[in-house]
C-alpha cells in the first residue's frame, strides 16, 4: 500500500474545524505535565474552532496560517506574523504557533509545516524570526533547537484567559535560504 501524500498549503475557512480540534488535542497532549489537568480538560474544541473560523475569515489582516495534510486530511498547522514583541527590530517575524495532531507526532510532518511557515516569513521580507515556547516544554524546545533556533535569554509570564500563568522563553533564528 502506497503512503498517503503529504502536502503543505495555506489554510482555508474549511480547515477551521480540524485546526481547532488539533489545537486543543495537541495542548492536552503536550502540556499534560506542565499545566493543571482541570485547565486542559476545560479547553473547548468548539470554542477553538469558532476562534479559528474568525481568524480564517479575517483575510488579509490576519496572520497567515499554513496546514500540513496527509492524504488530504489536515494533520497540523502553523501561524506566522510580524513579531508582536515590543523590542523587535524591523524585519523580524514570529512563529506564533505550530501544532500537530498528537497521533502524527514523530513522522516528519512538523518539519514540513515548520519549513513552509519560515518560507512565508522569508517571502514577506523577514530576515529573522522569534517564537515563544513554554519553558518546561522539553519536546518542543528540542524540535526547535534541531531546526536551528536558539534560546535568546528573554522570558515572560503570560496568562491565557482565566488559565494558569505560563512561563515562556524566546527563541530566535536567522531566516536564511533553506
Amino acid at each position: 500500500m502506497a503512503p498517503a501524500a503529504v502536502a503543505v498549503r495555506f489554510a482555508s475557512l474549511a480547515d477551521a474545524e480540524a485546526i481547532g480540534r488539533i489545537h486543543v488535542e495537541s495542548w492536552r497532549a503536550a502540556y499534560a505535565r506542565l499545566l493543571p489537568a482541570d485547565f486542559l480538560a476545560g479547553l473547548s474544541i468548539a470554542q477553538r474552532q469558532a476562534a479559528w473560523r474568525r481568524q480564517l475569515t479575517a483575510g488579509e489582516s490576519a496572520a497567515p496560517v499554513v496546514v500540513v495534510t496527509e492524504g488530504g486530511t489536515v494533520t497540523g498547522f502553523a501561524c506566522v506574523s510580524a513579531s508582536r514583541d515590543e523590542d523587535a527590530s524591523a524585519g523580524t517575524g514570529e512563529l506564533q504557533s505550530l501544532y500537530l495532531d498528537p497521533a502524527m507526532w514523530g513522522r516528519g510532518l512538523g518539519r514540513r509545516v515548520h519549513a513552509s511557515a519560515l518560507a512565508v516569513l522569508r517571502e514577506g521580507g523577514c530576515l529573522r524570526a522569534t517564537l515563544w515556547v513554554l519553558e518546561g516544554n522539553a519536546r518542543a524546545r528540542r524540535f526547535y533547537e534541531r531546526a536551528g533556533w536558539a534560546e535568546e535569554g528573554a522570558a515572560k509570564v503570560d496568562r491565557i484567559a482565566d488559565g494558569p500563568l505560563l512561563r515562556e522563553v524566546r527563541y530566535v533564528r536567522a531566516l536564511t535560504a533553506p
